[in-house]
């Protein structure tokens, strides 16, 4: 059995974001899109983010992105997201994504991680510095 498939989601961990692909988000064999997982990424890595900036951020930089499954219309996906690094301006967040897929079986896949960085900004979209915890 791979390491991704665990059949279960991480323990004591809640997710930023579960959603469903339906079939717009797919190819015509049901495979769902790169870029709409990469958006639900950078959505679900924004959460963290703009809580600690306690404001607008902005995506700066996606500094790895991994699909390590195929994700499927159908799939029950949870992103979880945790800050590893504050700076003075910017935000480093890891992103997993966990597919839950024939329910009835209960088989949970990590389909991707990514690290993405978010700059707090002002309201003319300026860098600002992070308020301190």
């Amino acid at each position: 059995m791979s390491d991704d498939i665990n059949n279960k989601l991480p323990a004591g961990k809640m997710p930023q974001l579960r959603v469903m692909p339906m079939p717009a988000d797919a190819n015509v064999h049901g495979d769902v899109f790169g870029g709409w997982i990469m958006a639900q990424v950078d959505i679900a890595g924004s959460l963290p983010a703009t809580r600690r900036a306690n404001g607008r951020v902005a995506t700066i930089a996606v500094n790895s992105f991994v699909f390590k499954q195929p994700v499927f219309v159908g799939d029950l996906l949870s992103f979880y997201a945790n800050i590893v690094k504050v700076g003075n301006t910017s935000i480093t967040v890891n992103v997993e994504v966990y597919a839950e897929r024939n329910r009835l079986e209960a088989e949970t896949v990590k389909v991707t991680e990514a690290t993405l960085i978010y700059v707090a900004t002002d309201a003319s979209r300026k860098p600002r510095q992070i308020p301190p915890l």
